[in-house]
Protein backbone atom coordinates (compact mmCIF):
# COMPACT_ATOMS: atom_id res chain seq x y z
CA UNK A 1 0.00 0.00 0.00
CA UNK A 2 1.12 3.68 -0.68
CA UNK A 3 1.00 6.50 1.05
CA UNK A 4 2.78 9.80 1.94
CA UNK A 5 5.51 9.52 5.00
CA UNK A 6 3.43 12.48 6.63
CA UNK A 7 -0.04 10.47 6.28
CA UNK A 8 1.61 7.24 7.29
CA UNK A 9 3.15 8.73 10.79
CA UNK A 10 -0.40 10.15 11.48
CA UNK A 11 -2.13 6.90 11.20
CA UNK A 12 0.51 5.31 13.02
CA UNK A 13 0.00 8.00 15.76
CA UNK A 14 -4.13 7.46 15.34
CA UNK A 15 -3.69 3.92 16.05
CA UNK A 16 -1.73 4.33 19.37
CA UNK A 17 -4.96 6.18 20.98
CA UNK A 18 -3.31 9.91 19.94
CA UNK A 19 -5.89 12.38 18.83
CA UNK A 20 -3.96 15.66 19.96
CA UNK A 21 -0.48 16.60 18.69
CA UNK A 22 0.81 19.22 20.93
CA UNK A 23 3.55 21.64 20.06
CA UNK A 24 5.12 25.30 18.39
CA UNK A 25 4.90 25.53 14.98
CA UNK A 26 8.12 26.35 13.01
CA UNK A 27 9.58 26.39 9.25
CA UNK A 28 11.32 22.86 9.09
CA UNK A 29 7.42 21.45 10.42
CA UNK A 30 4.82 23.84 8.54
CA UNK A 31 4.42 20.79 5.81
CA UNK A 32 3.55 18.22 8.36
CA UNK A 33 1.21 20.55 10.02
CA UNK A 34 -0.76 20.73 6.84
CA UNK A 35 -0.62 17.51 6.77
CA UNK A 36 -2.47 17.22 10.21
CA UNK A 37 -4.71 19.77 8.99
CA UNK A 38 -6.10 17.26 6.08
CA UNK A 39 -6.34 14.30 8.50
CA UNK A 40 -9.26 13.35 10.07
CA UNK A 41 -9.42 12.26 14.01
CA UNK A 42 -6.39 14.04 15.12
CA UNK A 43 -5.74 17.69 15.19
CA UNK A 44 -2.64 20.06 16.49
CA UNK A 45 -3.02 21.92 19.63
CA UNK A 46 -0.60 25.05 19.67
CA UNK A 47 1.39 25.83 22.92
CA UNK A 48 3.07 28.88 23.95
CA UNK A 49 6.14 27.30 23.85
CA UNK A 50 8.44 23.94 23.58
CA UNK A 51 8.87 23.30 27.22
CA UNK A 52 5.21 23.74 28.30
CA UNK A 53 4.28 21.66 24.99
CA UNK A 54 6.33 18.85 26.35
CA UNK A 55 4.67 19.18 29.87
CA UNK A 56 1.11 18.92 28.58
CA UNK A 57 2.15 15.96 26.13
CA UNK A 58 3.24 14.41 29.64
CA UNK A 59 -0.06 15.01 31.01
CA UNK A 60 -1.75 13.49 28.13
CA UNK A 61 0.38 10.46 27.90
CA UNK A 62 -1.08 10.07 31.85
CA UNK A 63 -4.58 9.83 30.52
CA UNK A 64 -4.29 8.54 27.41
CA UNK A 65 -1.29 5.78 27.80
CA UNK A 66 0.82 7.95 25.32
CA UNK A 67 1.09 11.59 24.19
CA UNK A 68 2.46 13.14 21.33
CA UNK A 69 4.99 16.22 20.95
CA UNK A 70 6.06 18.31 18.19
CA UNK A 71 8.84 21.07 17.86
CA UNK A 72 11.01 21.96 15.47
CA UNK A 73 14.89 21.45 14.91
CA UNK A 74 17.24 22.56 17.56
CA UNK A 75 15.89 25.51 19.25
CA UNK A 76 12.62 23.69 19.58
CA UNK A 77 13.49 20.51 20.70
CA UNK A 78 16.14 21.84 23.09
CA UNK A 79 13.63 23.88 24.95
CA UNK A 80 11.34 21.17 25.52
CA UNK A 81 14.36 18.63 26.61
CA UNK A 82 13.96 19.51 30.34
CA UNK A 83 10.07 18.36 29.80
CA UNK A 84 11.19 15.01 27.88
CA UNK A 85 13.53 14.46 30.45
CA UNK A 86 11.02 15.08 33.20
CA UNK A 87 9.00 12.10 31.04
CA UNK A 88 11.95 9.79 31.18
CA UNK A 89 12.29 9.71 35.01
CA UNK A 90 8.00 9.37 35.90
CA UNK A 91 8.19 6.26 32.85
CA UNK A 92 5.60 8.15 31.48
CA UNK A 93 5.28 7.23 27.07
CA UNK A 94 6.07 10.29 25.11
CA UNK A 95 6.44 10.48 21.12
CA UNK A 96 8.49 13.34 20.75
CA UNK A 97 8.66 14.97 16.93
CA UNK A 98 10.97 17.46 15.29
CA UNK A 99 10.85 18.87 11.96
CA UNK A 100 14.64 19.07 10.86
CA UNK A 101 16.17 20.83 7.81
CA UNK A 102 15.74 19.22 4.61
CA UNK A 103 17.28 16.03 3.97
CA UNK A 104 19.66 17.37 1.53
CA UNK A 105 21.77 19.82 3.49
CA UNK A 106 21.87 17.89 6.72
CA UNK A 107 23.61 15.22 4.06
CA UNK A 108 25.66 18.03 2.29
CA UNK A 109 26.29 19.77 5.77
CA UNK A 110 25.02 23.14 5.02
CA UNK A 111 24.89 25.47 7.51
CA UNK A 112 21.32 26.81 8.53
CA UNK A 113 19.20 28.37 10.92
CA UNK A 114 18.50 27.28 14.35
CA UNK A 115 22.08 24.82 13.86
CA UNK A 116 25.51 26.09 15.40
CA UNK A 117 26.12 26.83 11.15
CA UNK A 118 29.46 24.04 11.59
CA UNK A 119 27.19 21.54 9.21
CA UNK A 120 26.90 19.08 12.45
CA UNK A 121 23.71 17.76 12.41
CA UNK A 122 24.11 15.18 14.66
CA UNK A 123 24.24 16.88 17.86
CA UNK A 124 20.78 17.80 18.82
CA UNK A 125 20.23 14.00 18.56
CA UNK A 126 23.21 13.26 20.57
CA UNK A 127 21.75 16.00 23.29
CA UNK A 128 18.71 14.30 23.05
CA UNK A 129 19.56 10.17 23.32
CA UNK A 130 20.78 10.31 26.98
CA UNK A 131 16.91 11.28 28.03
CA UNK A 132 15.05 8.76 25.23
CA UNK A 133 14.93 5.41 24.23
CA UNK A 134 15.53 6.02 21.07
CA UNK A 135 16.57 9.27 19.07
CA UNK A 136 16.50 9.26 15.38
CA UNK A 137 15.82 10.75 11.95
CA UNK A 138 13.66 9.48 9.72
CA UNK A 139 14.16 8.99 5.73
CA UNK A 140 12.22 7.87 3.13
CA UNK A 141 14.12 4.83 2.69
CA UNK A 142 13.74 4.01 7.13
CA UNK A 143 10.55 5.61 8.41
CA UNK A 144 8.29 2.72 8.10
CA UNK A 145 11.00 0.50 10.56
CA UNK A 146 12.41 3.44 12.58
CA UNK A 147 9.08 4.75 13.09
CA UNK A 148 7.58 1.31 13.91
CA UNK A 149 10.59 0.84 16.56
CA UNK A 150 10.21 3.79 18.10
CA UNK A 151 6.16 3.53 18.58
CA UNK A 152 6.67 -0.18 20.29
CA UNK A 153 9.56 0.66 22.37
CA UNK A 154 7.94 3.94 23.19
CA UNK A 155 5.14 1.94 24.48
CA UNK A 156 6.45 -1.07 25.64
CA UNK A 157 9.01 0.51 27.92
CA UNK A 158 7.17 3.54 29.00
CA UNK A 159 10.20 6.28 27.95
CA UNK A 160 10.28 9.25 25.81
CA UNK A 161 11.52 8.51 22.30
CA UNK A 162 12.08 11.38 19.39
CA UNK A 163 12.10 11.40 15.95
CA UNK A 164 13.40 14.24 13.49
CA UNK A 165 11.30 14.69 10.11
CA UNK A 166 13.78 16.39 7.73
CA UNK A 167 10.90 19.31 6.16
CA UNK A 168 11.13 17.66 2.55
CA UNK A 169 10.14 14.25 2.54
CA UNK A 170 6.62 14.68 4.61
CA UNK A 171 4.69 14.56 0.96
CA UNK A 172 7.16 11.58 -0.43
CA UNK A 173 5.21 8.60 -1.32
CA UNK A 174 6.56 5.42 0.48
CA UNK A 175 5.25 1.57 0.98
CA UNK A 176 3.77 0.99 3.92
CA UNK A 177 2.65 -2.38 5.78
CA UNK A 178 -1.18 -3.39 4.68
CA UNK A 179 -2.22 -4.67 7.71
CA UNK A 180 -2.70 -2.35 11.23
CA UNK A 181 -0.32 -1.28 13.52
CA UNK A 182 -0.22 -3.81 16.71
CA UNK A 183 0.66 -2.03 19.95
CA UNK A 184 -0.04 -5.39 21.64
CA UNK A 185 2.91 -7.00 23.45
CA UNK A 186 5.12 -9.94 23.10
CA UNK A 187 3.49 -12.92 24.35
CA UNK A 188 5.73 -14.92 27.11
CA UNK A 189 7.15 -18.36 26.84
CA UNK A 190 5.09 -20.73 28.23
CA UNK A 191 6.95 -22.46 30.80
CA UNK A 192 8.64 -19.44 32.28
CA UNK A 193 5.02 -17.90 32.62
CA UNK A 194 3.74 -21.32 34.38
CA UNK A 195 7.12 -21.76 36.56
CA UNK A 196 6.84 -17.55 37.58
CA UNK A 197 2.99 -18.41 38.35
CA UNK A 198 3.94 -21.63 40.32
CA UNK A 199 6.39 -19.79 41.90
CA UNK A 200 4.87 -16.86 43.03
CA UNK A 201 1.92 -18.50 44.37
CA UNK A 202 3.78 -21.25 46.77
CA UNK A 203 5.68 -17.88 48.02
CA UNK A 204 2.00 -16.44 49.00
CA UNK A 205 0.68 -19.99 50.32
CA UNK A 206 3.59 -20.05 52.66
CA UNK A 207 3.42 -16.58 53.64
CA UNK A 208 1.75 -14.89 57.12
CA UNK A 209 1.43 -11.59 56.49
CA UNK A 210 1.81 -11.04 52.54
CA UNK A 211 1.66 -7.34 51.68
CA UNK A 212 1.62 -5.25 48.24
CA UNK A 213 3.70 -1.93 48.09
CA UNK A 214 2.29 0.09 44.98
CA UNK A 215 4.41 2.72 43.12
CA UNK A 216 4.66 4.64 39.53
CA UNK A 217 5.18 1.76 37.67
CA UNK A 218 2.19 -0.14 38.80
CA UNK A 219 -0.04 2.82 36.91
CA UNK A 220 2.49 2.82 33.76
CA UNK A 221 2.71 -1.00 32.98
CA UNK A 222 -1.19 -1.35 33.31
CA UNK A 223 -0.75 -3.44 36.32
CA UNK A 224 -3.21 -1.24 38.48
CA UNK A 225 -6.51 -3.29 37.82
CA UNK A 226 -4.86 -6.43 37.96
CA UNK A 227 -3.63 -5.73 41.44
CA UNK A 228 -6.85 -4.96 42.61
CA UNK A 229 -8.51 -8.27 41.34
CA UNK A 230 -5.49 -10.26 43.15
CA UNK A 231 -6.41 -7.84 46.02
CA UNK A 232 -9.97 -8.13 46.37
CA UNK A 233 -9.98 -11.77 45.49
CA UNK A 234 -7.19 -12.51 48.40
CA UNK A 235 -7.74 -9.79 50.79
CA UNK A 236 -4.09 -8.54 50.34
CA UNK A 237 -3.59 -5.60 52.38
CA UNK A 238 -1.72 -3.02 50.79
CA UNK A 239 0.31 0.17 51.06
CA UNK A 240 1.74 2.49 48.62
CA UNK A 241 4.91 4.97 48.36
CA UNK A 242 4.46 8.63 48.06
CA UNK A 243 5.43 8.33 44.31
CA UNK A 244 2.35 5.77 44.13
CA UNK A 245 -0.36 7.73 45.77
CA UNK A 246 -3.55 6.87 44.74
CA UNK A 247 -3.42 4.68 42.14
CA UNK A 248 -5.21 2.32 44.06
CA UNK A 249 -8.43 3.59 46.43
CA UNK A 250 -6.62 5.14 49.85
CA UNK A 251 -10.36 4.70 51.34
CA UNK A 252 -10.47 0.81 51.30
CA UNK A 253 -10.42 -1.00 54.39
CA UNK A 254 -7.27 -3.40 53.28
CA UNK A 255 -4.78 0.00 52.75
CA UNK A 256 -2.64 0.22 55.46
CA UNK A 257 -1.19 3.75 54.94
CA UNK A 258 1.83 5.44 53.25
CA UNK A 259 5.43 3.78 53.16
CA UNK A 260 7.89 6.20 53.58
CA UNK A 261 10.93 4.78 55.08
CA UNK A 262 10.85 6.64 58.86
CA UNK A 263 8.42 9.02 57.82
CA UNK A 264 5.81 6.37 56.95
CA UNK A 265 2.45 6.51 58.24
CA UNK A 266 2.14 5.19 61.95
CA UNK A 267 2.57 1.38 61.98
CA UNK A 268 3.54 1.15 58.18
CA UNK A 269 6.93 0.90 58.81
CA UNK A 270 6.92 -1.66 60.98
CA UNK A 271 4.09 -3.61 58.97
CA UNK A 272 5.88 -3.09 55.50
CA UNK A 273 9.53 -4.16 56.88
CA UNK A 274 8.54 -7.23 58.67
CA UNK A 275 6.04 -8.96 56.25
CA UNK A 276 7.09 -12.31 54.66
CA UNK A 277 5.41 -11.40 51.09
CA UNK A 278 5.78 -7.93 49.49
CA UNK A 279 5.30 -7.42 46.30
CA UNK A 280 6.67 -4.32 44.79
CA UNK A 281 6.79 -2.85 40.92
CA UNK A 282 10.32 -1.57 40.42
CA UNK A 283 10.42 1.25 43.13
CA UNK A 284 12.92 3.34 42.74
CA UNK A 285 13.71 5.14 46.12
CA UNK A 286 14.70 8.98 46.59
CA UNK A 287 15.22 10.76 49.26
CA UNK A 288 11.46 12.07 48.89
CA UNK A 289 10.05 8.70 49.11
CA UNK A 290 12.10 6.86 51.30
CA UNK A 291 12.30 8.87 54.49
CA UNK A 292 15.59 10.18 53.76
CA UNK A 293 16.82 6.97 52.80
CA UNK A 294 15.79 5.28 55.88
CA UNK A 295 13.95 2.54 53.87
CA UNK A 296 14.54 -1.17 54.63
CA UNK A 297 12.63 -3.49 52.61
CA UNK A 298 12.93 -7.33 53.50
CA UNK A 299 14.84 -8.57 50.44
CA UNK A 300 14.30 -12.56 50.85
CA UNK A 301 10.72 -11.28 51.15
CA UNK A 302 10.15 -9.51 47.78
CA UNK A 303 8.33 -10.64 44.83
CA UNK A 304 8.65 -7.61 42.11
CA UNK A 305 7.48 -7.35 39.02
CA UNK A 306 8.97 -5.34 36.05
CA UNK A 307 7.39 -5.32 32.89
CA UNK A 308 9.00 -8.23 31.35
CA UNK A 309 10.25 -10.15 33.97
CA UNK A 310 9.58 -11.34 37.48
CA UNK A 311 11.99 -11.65 40.48
CA UNK A 312 10.23 -14.35 43.22
CA UNK A 313 12.67 -13.97 46.24
CA UNK A 314 15.80 -14.13 44.47
CA UNK A 315 14.83 -16.40 41.68
CA UNK A 316 14.56 -14.20 38.25
CA UNK A 317 11.88 -14.88 35.63
CA UNK A 318 12.67 -13.95 31.80
CA UNK A 319 10.64 -13.99 28.68
CA UNK A 320 7.38 -13.46 30.13
CA UNK A 321 5.20 -10.33 29.71
CA UNK A 322 4.15 -9.97 32.93
CA UNK A 323 0.58 -8.65 32.15
CA UNK A 324 -0.34 -12.35 31.28
CA UNK A 325 1.53 -13.55 34.80
CA UNK A 326 -0.62 -11.10 37.05
CA UNK A 327 -3.61 -12.67 35.12
CA UNK A 328 -2.53 -16.19 35.86
CA UNK A 329 -1.90 -15.69 39.89
CA UNK A 330 -5.23 -13.73 39.49
CA UNK A 331 -7.00 -16.72 38.10
CA UNK A 332 -5.36 -19.25 40.35
CA UNK A 333 -4.78 -17.24 43.73
CA UNK A 334 -6.54 -19.00 46.48
CA UNK A 335 -9.76 -16.57 47.33
CA UNK A 336 -10.28 -15.23 51.32
CA UNK A 337 -13.36 -14.44 53.12
CA UNK A 338 -14.38 -10.53 52.96
CA UNK A 339 -12.30 -7.90 55.40
CA UNK A 340 -14.19 -7.66 58.33
CA UNK A 341 -12.74 -3.89 58.78
CA UNK A 342 -14.53 -1.11 59.37
CA UNK A 343 -15.45 0.81 55.92
CA UNK A 344 -13.92 4.54 55.61
CA UNK A 345 -15.38 7.27 57.14
CA UNK A 346 -14.35 10.93 56.43
CA UNK A 347 -13.36 12.73 59.26
CA UNK A 348 -15.44 15.89 59.45
CA UNK A 349 -14.45 19.49 58.76
CA UNK A 350 -15.82 21.82 61.09
CA UNK A 351 -14.93 25.53 59.34
CA UNK A 352 -13.85 28.21 61.43
CA UNK A 353 -15.14 31.34 59.35
CA UNK A 354 -13.19 33.84 60.54
CA UNK A 355 -9.65 31.94 60.85
CA UNK A 356 -7.46 32.94 58.59
CA UNK A 357 -6.61 30.05 55.99
CA UNK A 358 -3.54 28.04 56.94
CA UNK A 359 -1.63 24.99 55.83
CA UNK A 360 -2.71 22.28 58.88
CA UNK A 361 -6.38 23.29 58.09
CA UNK A 362 -6.45 24.17 54.69
CA UNK A 363 -5.42 20.88 52.91
CA UNK A 364 -7.83 18.49 54.46
CA UNK A 365 -10.76 21.36 53.61
CA UNK A 366 -9.81 21.14 49.96
CA UNK A 367 -10.10 16.88 50.09
CA UNK A 368 -13.41 17.41 51.39
CA UNK A 369 -14.17 19.47 48.52
CA UNK A 370 -12.22 16.40 45.64
CA UNK A 371 -15.16 13.98 44.25
CA UNK A 372 -14.99 10.15 43.31
CA UNK A 373 -13.39 9.78 40.00
CA UNK A 374 -12.24 13.94 39.95
CA UNK A 375 -8.19 13.89 38.41
CA UNK A 376 -6.03 15.78 41.11
CA UNK A 377 -3.07 17.48 39.82
CA UNK A 378 -0.31 18.31 42.58
CA UNK A 379 2.71 21.08 41.90
CA UNK A 380 5.84 19.32 43.65
CA UNK A 381 6.60 21.08 47.03
CA UNK A 382 4.26 22.60 49.12
CA UNK A 383 0.90 21.44 47.28
CA UNK A 384 2.28 17.73 47.18
CA UNK A 385 3.69 17.56 50.85
CA UNK A 386 -0.08 19.38 52.09
CA UNK A 387 -1.73 16.35 50.05
CA UNK A 388 0.34 13.83 50.68
CA UNK A 389 -0.55 12.44 53.98
CA UNK A 390 -4.60 12.86 53.05
CA UNK A 391 -6.66 9.98 51.83
CA UNK A 392 -8.86 11.05 48.64
CA UNK A 393 -11.93 9.55 47.27
CA UNK A 394 -12.71 6.72 45.19
CA UNK A 395 -11.22 6.99 41.64
CA UNK A 396 -8.97 9.84 42.12
CA UNK A 397 -6.28 9.92 39.56
CA UNK A 398 -3.58 12.03 41.29
CA UNK A 399 -0.72 13.48 38.74
CA UNK A 400 2.14 15.02 40.08
CA UNK A 401 6.24 15.03 39.45
CA UNK A 402 7.59 13.46 42.42
CA UNK A 403 11.05 12.54 41.24
CA UNK A 404 11.55 14.70 38.40
CA UNK A 405 10.28 17.87 40.17
CA UNK A 406 10.42 20.32 38.07
CA UNK A 407 8.37 23.53 38.71
CA UNK A 408 6.10 24.74 36.67
CA UNK A 409 5.30 21.66 35.56
CA UNK A 410 1.33 21.05 36.68
CA UNK A 411 -0.38 23.84 34.55
CA UNK A 412 0.82 22.59 31.01
CA UNK A 413 0.56 18.86 32.69
CA UNK A 414 -3.64 19.92 33.38
CA UNK A 415 -4.13 20.93 29.77
CA UNK A 416 -2.92 18.24 28.15
CA UNK A 417 -4.46 15.91 30.86
CA UNK A 418 -8.04 17.77 30.08
CA UNK A 419 -7.33 17.38 26.18
CA UNK A 420 -7.05 13.53 26.79
CA UNK A 421 -10.33 13.36 28.99
CA UNK A 422 -12.34 16.43 28.74
CA UNK A 423 -15.12 14.58 30.48
CA UNK A 424 -13.62 14.49 33.88
CA UNK A 425 -13.40 16.89 36.56
CA UNK A 426 -9.94 18.42 37.10
CA UNK A 427 -8.87 19.92 40.05
CA UNK A 428 -4.70 21.70 40.04
CA UNK A 429 -3.52 23.13 43.00
CA UNK A 430 -0.21 25.14 42.00
CA UNK A 431 1.96 27.25 43.79
CA UNK A 432 2.69 31.20 42.98
CA UNK A 433 6.06 30.60 42.35
CA UNK A 434 5.45 27.38 40.05
CA UNK A 435 2.76 29.25 38.41
CA UNK A 436 4.84 32.06 37.31
CA UNK A 437 7.04 29.66 35.54
CA UNK A 438 4.26 28.56 33.11
CA UNK A 439 1.64 30.96 33.33
CA UNK A 440 1.07 31.73 29.45
CA UNK A 441 -0.19 28.09 29.12
CA UNK A 442 -3.21 29.46 31.28
CA UNK A 443 -4.34 31.36 27.80
CA UNK A 444 -4.47 27.88 25.87
CA UNK A 445 -6.54 26.19 28.41
CA UNK A 446 -9.27 29.14 28.18
CA UNK A 447 -8.66 29.28 24.10
CA UNK A 448 -9.64 25.45 24.31
CA UNK A 449 -12.09 26.11 26.31
CA UNK A 450 -11.52 23.64 29.18
CA UNK A 451 -12.93 23.94 32.75
CA UNK A 452 -10.34 23.11 35.39
CA UNK A 453 -10.65 24.08 39.14
CA UNK A 454 -7.00 26.09 39.34
CA UNK A 455 -6.23 26.80 42.51
CA UNK A 456 -3.47 29.14 43.27
CA UNK A 457 -1.77 29.09 46.91
CA UNK A 458 -0.14 32.47 47.24
CA UNK A 459 2.14 32.44 49.74
CA UNK A 460 4.72 35.06 48.47
CA UNK A 461 7.14 33.00 47.25
CA UNK A 462 9.16 29.87 47.09
CA UNK A 463 8.23 27.67 50.26
CA UNK A 464 9.92 24.94 49.76
CA UNK A 465 13.06 27.08 49.36
CA UNK A 466 12.22 29.10 52.37
CA UNK A 467 12.13 25.94 54.61
CA UNK A 468 15.14 24.59 53.30
CA UNK A 469 17.55 27.70 53.68
CA UNK A 470 16.71 31.83 53.35
CA UNK A 471 13.45 32.24 55.35
CA UNK A 472 13.68 35.68 55.43
CA UNK A 473 16.35 35.93 52.28
CA UNK A 474 14.52 38.01 48.86
CA UNK A 475 15.79 35.52 47.05
CA UNK A 476 12.99 33.29 47.93
CA UNK A 477 10.57 36.14 47.06
CA UNK A 478 8.89 36.74 44.04
CA UNK A 479 6.65 39.46 42.49
CA UNK A 480 3.02 39.22 43.72
CA UNK A 481 1.18 39.46 40.89
CA UNK A 482 -2.80 40.36 40.41
CA UNK A 483 -3.79 36.45 39.75
CA UNK A 484 -7.44 36.96 39.48
CA UNK A 485 -6.98 39.53 36.79
CA UNK A 486 -5.05 36.87 34.55
CA UNK A 487 -8.01 34.91 32.89
CA UNK A 488 -9.75 37.87 31.79
CA UNK A 489 -6.03 39.11 30.48
CA UNK A 490 -5.60 35.81 28.16
CA UNK A 491 -9.05 35.89 27.11
CA UNK A 492 -11.41 38.18 27.67
CA UNK A 493 -14.55 36.60 26.87
CA UNK A 494 -13.19 34.00 28.95
CA UNK A 495 -16.55 32.39 31.15
CA UNK A 496 -13.76 30.87 33.67
CA UNK A 497 -14.89 32.94 37.20
CA UNK A 498 -12.45 34.28 39.98
CA UNK A 499 -12.39 33.49 43.26
CA UNK A 500 -9.97 34.88 46.46
CA UNK A 501 -10.05 33.55 50.26
CA UNK A 502 -7.97 34.31 52.82
CA UNK A 503 -10.32 32.79 56.08
CA UNK A 504 -11.53 29.56 55.81
CA UNK A 505 -15.09 31.14 55.69
CA UNK A 506 -14.27 32.60 52.26
CA UNK A 507 -12.59 29.72 51.31
CA UNK A 508 -15.70 27.37 52.06
CA UNK A 509 -17.95 29.93 49.87
CA UNK A 510 -15.74 29.69 46.92
CA UNK A 511 -15.81 26.04 46.86
CA UNK A 512 -19.23 25.66 46.75
CA UNK A 513 -20.38 27.98 44.47
CA UNK A 514 -17.77 26.63 42.70
CA UNK A 515 -19.24 23.23 42.81
CA UNK A 516 -22.83 24.63 41.84
CA UNK A 517 -21.37 26.37 38.11
CA UNK A 518 -20.26 24.74 35.06
CA UNK A 519 -17.56 27.19 34.39
CA UNK A 520 -14.47 26.70 35.04
CA UNK A 521 -12.33 28.68 38.51
CA UNK A 522 -9.46 30.45 38.99
CA UNK A 523 -9.10 30.40 42.75
CA UNK A 524 -6.34 31.88 44.78
CA UNK A 525 -5.88 31.38 48.37
CA UNK A 526 -3.94 33.41 50.22
CA UNK A 527 -1.05 32.08 53.16
CA UNK A 528 1.58 33.59 55.44
CA UNK A 529 4.30 33.13 53.52
CA UNK A 530 6.05 31.84 56.71
CA UNK A 531 3.82 29.19 56.98
CA UNK A 532 3.86 25.55 55.72
CA UNK A 533 2.68 21.80 55.92
CA UNK A 534 4.15 19.96 59.08
CA UNK A 535 5.83 17.74 56.30
CA UNK A 536 7.49 20.33 54.62
CA UNK A 537 8.04 22.06 57.63
CA UNK A 538 10.28 18.79 58.31
CA UNK A 539 11.92 18.27 55.21
CA UNK A 540 13.25 21.58 54.84
CA UNK A 541 16.29 21.11 57.61
CA UNK A 542 16.13 17.40 56.48
CA UNK A 543 17.12 18.50 52.82
CA UNK A 544 19.59 21.35 54.27
CA UNK A 545 21.51 18.53 55.78
CA UNK A 546 22.14 16.38 53.10
CA UNK A 547 22.58 19.24 50.44
CA UNK A 548 24.51 21.77 52.69
CA UNK A 549 27.08 19.25 54.79
CA UNK A 550 27.70 19.48 58.60
CA UNK A 551 29.99 23.13 58.00
CA UNK A 552 27.18 24.73 55.44
CA UNK A 553 24.45 27.25 55.71
CA UNK A 554 21.18 26.39 58.02
CA UNK A 555 18.00 28.43 59.01
CA UNK A 556 18.18 30.14 62.09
Amino acid sequence: MQTTVGEFILDRLKAIGISEIIGVPGDFNLSFLEQVKETPGIRFVGSCNELNAAYAADGYARQRGVGCLLTTYGVGELSALNGIAGARAEHVPVVSLAGAPPLYATEYRWAMHHSLADGDYANMLEAIAPFTEISCRVTPMNVVEEFDRALHTCLREKRPVHIQIPSDITHLTIEVPDQPFSTDLAISDKERLEAATAAVLRRFEEATDPIILIDQDTDRHGFTEKFRRIIDKAQVPYSQLSSGKAILSERDPLFIGTYNGNASAPGVKERVENCDFLVTTNPRFIEVNSGSYTHELPEEHIINFGDQHANVGGEFFVGINTLELLDAIADQIPAAEQSAAAPYEEAAVDVDKQAPLTHARMWPQMVSHIGEGDVVIAEAGTSNIGLGPLHFPEGVQYINSPIWGSIGFTLPALLGSMLAAPERRHVLFIGDGSFQLTAQELSTILREDLKPLIVLVNNKGYTIERFILGMEEDYNDIQDWSYNELPKVFKRDTTMQSYSARTEGELEDALNQIKASDAGAFLEVHLDPFDAPRGLQVFGPLTADFDYGPRGPRNP
